[in-house]
Order: C-alpha cells, then structure tokens, then sequence
C-alpha cells in the first residue's frame, strides 16, 4: 500500500526547497542529514519548524526535504516555505493559522543585478580628482 505524502515547493532567494510531509514522529531530514547537523543555527532550526508551531503538528509529521542553491539563510526560509505550502494540502483549514503568521507569502527580495560601468549594483568606480 502507498504511503500518503504532502508536497510543497518553498523558495527564498536563490534557494528551492522540495518538502515533503510524511505521517511520522517528527523528525526533519534536510538533503538525507538531520535538521541539527545541516543548519548550524538554532534560529534558523526555528525558523524551519515555525509553520509546524502555527498549525500545532510539530510532532505528527515526518518532514524530508531536498534543498539546493543560496546560502543556509535562504534555504531555511525557503525550507520553511515549502513545510507551509505542504501542510497546505493536508488539510486546506491551516490556511488562516499560516496567512496570520505570514508564512504562505514569498519573500520577493532578490539580490540585485549589476549595472553597466558600475562595480556592482550600485557601488560606482572611485572617483580620482587627478
């Protein structure tokens, strides 16, 4: 008999996260390592479980996720993101507890581009009077 999973897909950044939510204990695996071993912050480990706190199924739901690309800040948003949209699915009376907490938007900040003859985006050349 197939096993019921929940999917969602969170990002932040450059990072995508692929979640899914699997009836279990709790544990949270992130790319086949523990929570603890991957993210070296508690915050950030708190920020990952935040959804999980709003809907109260921290314990109920064994989470697997495979996260790529940005740093471990973006990831853990983009982690917490996807756990959001999962839960989600589960059941869809979640939606006020996440919309209230802020959960379900996508943080639109991007690094921004660089700009011809600047040495970044907005970091101009030294200016030399002689």
């Amino acid at each position: 008999m197939a096993q019921v999973q929940y999917i969602g897909t969170g990002r932040r950044k450059n990072s995508t996260a692929r979640v899914r939510l699997v009836p279990g204990d709790g544990t949270i695996t992130i790319n086949n390592r523990d929570v603890a071993d991957y993210v070296p912050y508690e915050t950030l480990q708190q920020i990952i479980k935040q959804p999980l706190v709003a809907t109260e199924t921290l314990g109920s739901y064994d989470v697997l996720v495979n996260v790529n690309g940005g740093g471990f800040t973006g990831q853990a948003g983009a982690i917490r993101h996807g756990i959001a949209r999962a839960l989600l699915t589960v059941d869809p009376a979640y939606r006020p507890a996440l919309k209230s907490a802020g959960l379900l938007t996508r943080d639109p900040r991007m690094k921004e581009r660089k700009k011809p003859g600047l040495k970044s985006a907005r970091r101009a050349p030294q200016f030399s009077k002689r």
